[in-house]
């Protein structure tokens, strides 16, 4: 059933999209066609078939899992004998920019909430814990926007610790993409969820480890399974030259928009910026933090140049 490369060494059961959409079984399908439409990026090509060949069976996988680690919790809590209360099952969504995790973070909340116990599913997105544009220019790095380093990393793991901690409710701060800002003053509150999605560029990131030996969380640390969105490089160029044509005749003609001067070029003039953003910020930040951290998640989504996931890695245990 699954296609095997070098079991010897691979971390990873590689399934085609066919293989992988068998797994499916019996999980029922909860979205209507209107449903799916609404779940879905701009240029995003997700659609019915998507969701039951390629989510249907993760959701299905990932009930298993959560199921798992309640009774591994539970076990825990026998053992200490104690009266800690069931921690968040937090899901990570990895990836480049243009490779769809908005799609795939909304798709799997949207499904796992409408499981048969209804759990409560929050989505939070890191975009929200980068520094504000102002701290940014000072620092220089309104030219790494996206990296690691642009992230207020202390105030995400403080989020997550609260939430791993049951705290209630804790407060993540708002990005807004017209303005290309953080709201000041603006939050999202995340009440005690069953399972929280947190969506990002580097959410599997790592980093240098201090040579004290003092202990130095991640965010990954916090995850109990992520998925990593993945594509060629030359089709995420692509995907993203579209995107921002797109963007030039809609969003950045908004007078708000931080992109607003980009509304009136010509294809050509906004070809060659989105070309240009892409190879000076982006493909770097691909290159030196999104790519090497592909191979640190539970799953692997490989889409080809129509958007469509035709390969499917899952971790072994």
């Amino acid at each position: 059933m699954e296609q095997r490369i070098d079991d010897s060494v691979s971390p990873y059961r590689v399934f085609s999209r066919g293989d992988w959409a068998a797994l499916r079984a019996d999980t029922p399908m909860t979205l209507k066609p209107d449903e799916v439409a609404k779940l879905r990026s701009l240029h995003d090509q997700l659609d019915i078939a998507e969701v039951e060949e390629i989510y249907l069976p993760l959701s299905r996988l990932l009930s298993i899992y959560v199921a798992a680690t309640q009774r591994l919790f539970r076990a825990q809590r026998s053992f200490l004998a104690t009266e800690d209360v069931k921690m968040p099952y937090i899901i990570g969504v990895a990836g480049s920019v243009a490779v769809g995790k908005s799609t795939t973070a909304r798709v799997l909340q949207a499904l796992l909430a409408r499981w048969t116990n209804v759990p409560k599913v929050d989505l939070i997105t890191t975009d929200g814990f980068l520094y504000p544009n102002a701290v940014l220019e000072r620092e220089g790095l309104m030219e790494k926007k996206g990296f690691p380093e642009s992230y207020d990393l202390p105030a995400l793991l403080r989020f997550l610790s609260e939430i791993k901690a049951g705290r209630r409710p804790v407060r993540a701060p708002i990005y807004s993409h017209l303005v290309y800002d953080v709201m000041p003053n603006q939050w999202i509150e995340v009440d005690r969820p069953d399972i929280l999605i947190v969506e990002g560029l580097n959410v599997l990131q790592t980093g240098r480890l201090p040579k004290d030996g003092k202990a130095v969380p991640f965010v990954s640390d916090f995850f109990d399974f992520s998925v990593y969105l993945d594509a060629d490089e030359s089709v995420l160029r692509g995907w993203y030259i579209d995107r921002f044509l797109t963007l030039r005749g809609t969003a950045f003609r908004d007078p708000k928009s931080y992109f607003h001067r980009y509304s009136n070029l010509s294809d050509k003039e906004a070809e060659a910026t989105a070309a240009s953003i892409w190879n000076r910020i982006n493909l770097v930040n691909l290159h030196e933090n999104i790519l090497p951290t592909r191979p640190r998640a539970d799953l692997i989504l490989k889409k080809s140049e129509s958007h469509r996931v035709e390969e499917v890695a899952l971790r072994r245990l």
